[in-house]
């Protein structure tokens, strides 16, 4: 075992190698990104510990700057429905350090970079996972490429321009901007952080998303849970988590938007496999993915929503920005559009008759509202009711 290997051992606990979800093909824990058999979505094997897992078995101690551990709290039921009498929490992901759930993909899947060598990194990104890989990127002291789409939101950018990243706007949908971060690691030779699937070792760190939420209900099961998705690792980690921690998970919720909502669209068809959206078009930008490229990634997505018994449910803007709204006004909890969709598609999951009156539901807000102000001014122009 090379001094690599040993050192990523003792940092990552009990790695041991990566598996292909498709053909099952097995490799020795190393920078890979897809199977070299069939190209198939891989994800990391690990000994289960006798204990919970800890943030240190994912983040190096030089790489971490305090995210995880985020606040589970209870809001008005209201916020549903008026007559939603069960409990309605928020997993407000907002409080990680540059404001959004990507922070923990990114500094799991840097550390691993890092324990490579990497000399510099790259992201593709709707906004917030290139703010996640700019700000850890400055701490560790490295070169970052941030590849966007033209119509991120400034917030974001403005972000990503402040840890000194050098910031590459993509014409199109965000799946250009993931083809041209591929482009531009095999130019440079730097490790791609891009947050979808892609980078096992970052999707494997969100198994403690589902384990805390797991451990702040006291060990009890909720009825729901609503996350924000676009290709989908945070449905796989909360799957993950709570599979490791209490052997069977509650119903998960894919919540997307009407104008970008490829996985919803095949879980209403009934079908297995995702196709690739048209033309994305929402003011969530945070899920505004097509899965041009790989759509089988949303495909093991909605494969682990029908395992939960849950909802893949897309809602329209006005939805989400009604959502929006009343966390800010009725929960003082500051997000941007993308992070409001887990409540809108529950309102929507409510009305249908789908979620109980008396069930517990946890909706994940996954960004916080400086990420997107020019979303907050269209709400403001337009008077959207809370």
């Amino acid at each position: 075992m090379s001094l690599a290997e040993s050192e990523m051992k003792t940092a990552a606990g009990s790695v041991t190698g990566l598996r292909c979800l498709a053909c099952n093909a097995f490799y020795p824990p190393e920078l890979l990104y897809r199977c070299t058999a069939c190209a198939g979505i891989l994800e990391v094997e690990r000994a289960k510990p006798f204990r919970r897992w800890d943030p240190s078995d994912f983040v190096r101690e030089e790489v971490t700057l305090g995210e995880g551990g985020t606040p589970l709290r209870q809001v008005p039921s209201s916020l549903l429905h008026p007559d939603f009498r069960g409990a309605l929490l928020v997993k407000d992901e907002t409080r990680n350090p540059s404001g959004s759930f990507k922070d923990r993909l990114v500094a799991a899947a840097l550390s691993r970079a890092i324990e490579f060598g990497a000399s510099g990194i790259v992201s593709a990104s709707s906004g917030n996972a290139g703010a996640a890989a700019a700000c850890y990127a400055a701490n560790a002291g490295i070169p970052a490429i941030i590849c966007c789409p033209e119509t991120t939101p400034h917030g974001k950018l403005a972000q990503i321009m402040a840890y000194g990243a050098t910031l590459e706007r993509v014409s199109g949908h965000y799946g250009n901007s993931f083809q041209r971060a591929m482009e531009l690691c095999d130019q440079h030779g730097y490790v791609n952080l891009t947050t979808t699937y892609l980078n096992p070792y970052g999707v494997d760190a969100l198994r403690l998303v589902g384990q805390e939420i797991f451990e702040a209900l006291g060990g009890i099961l909720p009825g729901w849970i609503s996350i924000p998705t676009s290709s989908g690792p945070l449905v796989k980690g909360v799957f993950q988590g709570f599979l490791d921690t209490a052997e069977q998970v509650p119903r998960l919720v894919a919540a997307q938007s009407e104008g970008c909502a490829p996985i919803a669209r095949a879980f209403a068809g009934g079908q297995d496999t995702v196709e690739p959206w048209e033309l994305p078009q929402t003011i969530a930008s945070g899920i505004s993915d097509p899965l041009q490229g790989y759509p089988e990634e949303g495909s093991h997505t909605l494969s682990l929503i029908r395992k939960s018994g849950g909802e893949a449910v897309a809602v329209p803007d006005n939805y989400i920005k009604d959502a929006m709204v009343a966390l800010a006004r009725k929960a003082g909890l500051f997000c941007e559009p993308t992070g409001a969709t887990s409540l809108a598609a529950c309102r929507r999951l409510f009305s249908e008759g789908k979620i109980g009156m008396p069930d517990t539901v946890v909706c994940i807000i996954t960004g916080h509202g400086f990420k997107d102000f020019s979303a907050w001014s269209d709400v403001e122009a337009h008077g959207i009711p809370s």
